[in-house]
């Protein structure tokens, strides 16, 4: 299927591996052109390598509203604009409501809320003036079933659900969507690192994580907006 969005120009946050890089390579497969960002300037490179075609490689750090913002704003130089953005970053460190200290709470916002704030304010009113915008935000599966010891994660990507629902009903009548996919459990190194991997749950790849997102992004998904998608081999429980 033509998904409609060759020649397109996409800001991939937090792209250097994991499901940033599946959307990335996903949305390059459809000749949109791509960049990404990652505090290392070798993991990035590696991976705009490992994509091919014009993949830009920047160096940013998302994890605070103002790199978030820089990150785009590099993207829109790069390629001239941005047409397409998928927020993205890794998660805070675990731990419980014993275990969490207050202050602990505004960096974990910072990093899975404000960036994500940031990225649209930086990217979405040009969106609006040309008539044509995707935002799809990658979250987790938290915002719909919180996840034991991941209580700054779980809070802080139910706030950037709601921002992004928010948004979406803002900005529809100017033809920009705005969603988010809500990832369960798939094959990453952060996965493979907390040892997620070997709970017996269904486990996705990024590369097919990255095929959904992409899906969102094209014209037939134009008038698909305001949702948040799990994508999770059937482990969410809810009957909603």
């Amino acid at each position: 299927m033509d998904l409609g969005i060759a020649g397109k120009r996409a800001a991939v946050a937090a792209a250097s591996s994991g499901l940033g890089l599946g959307c990335a390579k996903a949305l390059a497969d459809e000749g949109v052109r791509v960049a990404i960002c990652s505090r290392d300037r070798e993991r990035v490179e590696n991976a705009a390598a490992t994509i091919g075609g014009s993949v830009v490689p920047l160096v940013a750090d998302v994890s605070t509203p103002e790199g978030a913002s820089r990150f785009v704003e590099a993207a829109i130089e790069a390629l001239g604009g941005v047409d397409i953005l998928v927020p993205n970053a890794g998660g805070p460190p675990p731990g419980n409501f014993a275990s969490t200290p207050i202050d602990a709470y505004p960096r974990a916002l910072d990093l899975n809320l404000m960036s994500v704030v940031a990225m649209c304010s930086s990217a979405v009113p040009a969106m609006q003036e040309r008539g044509w915008g995707r935002v799809v935000a990658i979250t987790s599966l938290s915002v719909r079933q919180p996840l034991p010891n991941l209580i700054l994660s779980n809070t802080a990507r139910a706030g950037a659900t709601a921002f992004l629902k928010t948004l979406a009903r803002e900005v529809a009548a100017d033809g920009v969507t705005v969603n988010s996919v809500q990832p369960g459990l798939h094959d990453t190194p952060r996965v493979q690192q907390t040892g997620m991997a070997a709970s017996g749950r269904p486990m996705g790849s990024a590369d097919d994580f990255g095929q959904v997102v992409a899906f969102l992004c094209s014209e037939q998904a134009r008038f698909t907006t305001g949702v948040q998608l799990h994508v999770d081999g059937g482990d969410y429980a809810g009957l909603q």
